[in-house]
């Protein structure tokens, strides 16, 4: 295309301040992702631009339109920019979440890695290698994330760099305490000159000693987990569902007792003006609220971590939302004769 979108890389790079630019790309290097994607921050900004325009046409402007021209353009001014900053400001969190949720699994890819590599590397070590060239030989296709840190940390130790300040380095890019201390005790010992390859072997084992005591913590919490899965997606919406038809027949009661009241009774009886429609909105939100940080909570119990367990949401969410319909129905049916 002649314009190519109208700069869309262009206005991007205006978007993202010049102090930002090297932490912004030190951040979105931990999650793989090796360019500033300065062409989607221009999207992101057209996109904005285009959800202000069309809140604007439908709700703003014709608000605006019996005031004045001075306080509709005044208005819309003020308007328009605070919406779209407002926009700007949920769709950076959205990405900050999602690249934040990517650093967050590549770590622990790496993680899971880690022994595998460092028995490798002990091997290598026992076969006569130096540490360095231990390091480049264990760097395998199969380690993949993990290899190509190490192999970056091989690009520093070649190009003059000390193999212990290459390997901090490292440590000091993820948020994982389980490389950081298996680094900082590989530098220790190389430093102190002892045998590395008998250290390798203990850090393996206790990484995965560590790795089947949170196994077991987690199956042990399963059936917590069960339960609050239970009182979730099938008690919760029951209880709602079953809220929402005594309330229906409370309503018809009240409104029969208004319509045929005596007037010698010694109290008035006055219609009740509930809809149950306000009801069944408020229940459908108070259901998704309760599945939304329940699942949270379950993530916690079981792994330890909210963003381990985002998988579990949209499980919750659908899930009671289904129920609700479900018993919604049900009791519609089993209630007919009574609501009328």
């Amino acid at each position: 295309m002649g314009l190519k979108i109208i700069f869309l890389g262009e206005f991007g790079k205006a978007f993202v301040p010049k102090r930002a630019i090297p932490n912004l790309r030190m951040f979105l290097l931990k999650a793989g992702i090796t360019k500033v994607p300065y062409k989607f921050f221009g999207a992101l900004f057209y996109l904005t631009a285009i959800i202000t325009g069309i809140i604007y046409i439908l709700y703003i402007y014709p608000f605006l339109q019996q005031y004045s021209q001075l306080v509709l353009l005044v208005a819309s001014t003020i308007l328009w920019f605070t919406l779209q900053i407002l926009l700007a400001f949920f769709f950076i969190m959205l990405v900050y979440f999602y690249v934040d949720l990517q650093i967050y699994l590549r770590t622990k890819r790496m993680e899971d890695m880690l022994p595998d590599f460092l028995q490798v590397v002990s091997s290598n070590l026992k076969g006569g290698m130096s540490f360095e060239n231990a390091l480049m030989g264990a760097i395998k296709p199969r380690f993949s994330i993990l290899a190509n840190e190490m192999a970056e940390v091989s690009k520093k130790v070649m190009t003059g760099h000390d193999v212990g300040v290459a390997l901090s380095e490292l440590g000091e890019k993820y948020n994982s305490p389980m490389l950081r201390r298996s680094i900082d005790l590989m530098i220790s010992e190389l430093e102190s000159g002892g045998k590395i390859s008998d250290l390798i072997d203990n850090i393996v084992k206790n990484i995965k000693e560590t790795k089947a005591l949170k196994e077991e913590i987690s199956a042990s919490a399963i059936s917590y987990i069960i339960f609050m899965a239970a009182i979730v997606i099938v008690i919760s919406p029951l209880l709602f569902s079953l809220s929402f038809h005594l309330l229906k027949i409370i309503l018809s009661f009240v409104s029969k007792l208004a319509g045929t009241a005596s007037a010698n009774l010694p109290f008035s009886v006055s219609p009740i003006e509930v809809k149950p429609d306000n009801f069944r909105y408020f229940s459908m939100a108070a259901i998704a609220v309760i599945s939304f940080f329940s699942s949270l909570i379950v993530s916690i119990v079981e792994k330890g971590s909210i963003k381990s367990g985002l998988k579990y949401i949209p499980i919750f969410l659908i899930g009671s939302l289904v129920f609700y319909w479900i018993f919604m129905n049900v009791l519609e049916f089993v209630f007919s004769g009574i609501i009328v």
